[in-house]
């Protein structure tokens, strides 16, 4: 069995087809999802695949960096009131985004923080979106730094350097369509980093893998990460399954 530890199934664009979707992930081994929440306008979507999969889908609340405005505050709150009133898995997803505009990035540490101590109060994992801001994050996570302190850099794609702080700090790389590209440089980090830090994700449906680059991705398409992991790995598809597998229980709990 695969886990797909990041994958927002549940936006517009893929919600009229997320049963086919959905099965097609279940044939090529992928039988659970976790959902990163954005923004106060995704909640309701988010819940209601978690509903209807009860099963396979598994729900994350969080104001995603790029949400982050003047109303920051606001949105916060209505996303707190459903994170505390719902059964959720995760904080996410979270973090620091200044690769397109830093107009907001001291409102994206003030609400980073806070959803920070949200998740250590619920006793949950944090999922973070970290881009163009990885001092920044790592500044803030060594601030907030404790036992309970625990999650997923989603998406990584930074040095070996970077990814060995990251584990320093007890959290797990999740890998996705990126280790796939041949220019990207992220396969030669990951050969030296055990698979007991990694954990598997598509972000679809963005950032889809090798041969579907280019185009919308989803959550079937993991395969092909894995089996760019077994590869890099000299390993089967079986242990990297087993593994990655293993790690998002000891995450997730699921």
């Amino acid at each position: 069995m695969l886990v797909d530890t990041h994958t927002h199934i549940y936006l517009p664009d893929l919600s009229s087809s997320i049963d086919e979707i959905i099965l097609r992930a279940n044939e090529n081994g992928i039988q659970q999802f976790f959902l990163p929440n954005i923004d106060e306008e995704s909640i309701d979507a988010v819940f209601a695949l978690a509903t209807k999969y009860p099963t396979q889908c598994y729900p994350m609340m969080g104001l995603h960096p790029c949400s982050v405005d003047a109303n920051y505050e606001q949105k916060f709150a209505v996303i707190k009131q459903a994170a505390l009133s719902n059964k959720i898995y995760a904080i996410g997803e979270i973090g620091m985004d200044l690769y397109w505009d830093k107009t907001f990035e001291q409102q994206q540490k003030l609400i980073f923080v806070e959803q920070i101590k949200l998740a250590k109060s619920m006793s949950l994992p944090i999922v973070i979106h970290c881009r163009k801001a990885f001092d920044e994050t790592l500044a803030i996570l060594k601030s907030e730094q404790s036992t309970e302190l625990r999650g997923i850099f989603h998406c990584f794609s930074g040095t070996l350097a970077q990814a060995k702080k990251i584990i320093e700090m007890g959290f797990y790389l999740g890998i996705g369509g990126v280790l796939t590209y041949k220019n990207a440089g992220l396969a030669e980090v990951v050969k030296e980093i055990d698979l007991a830090h990694l954990v598997l994700e598509t972000d679809s449906p963005y950032l889809s893998p090798v041969p579907f680059r280019g185009k919308p991705n989803e959550s079937s398409y993991m395969i092909h990460v894995a089996e760019k992991l077994a590869e890099i790995k000299s390993c089967t598809l079986a242990e990297i399954a087993a593994q990655t597998t293993a790690n998002s229980k000891n995450i997730f709990g699921i």
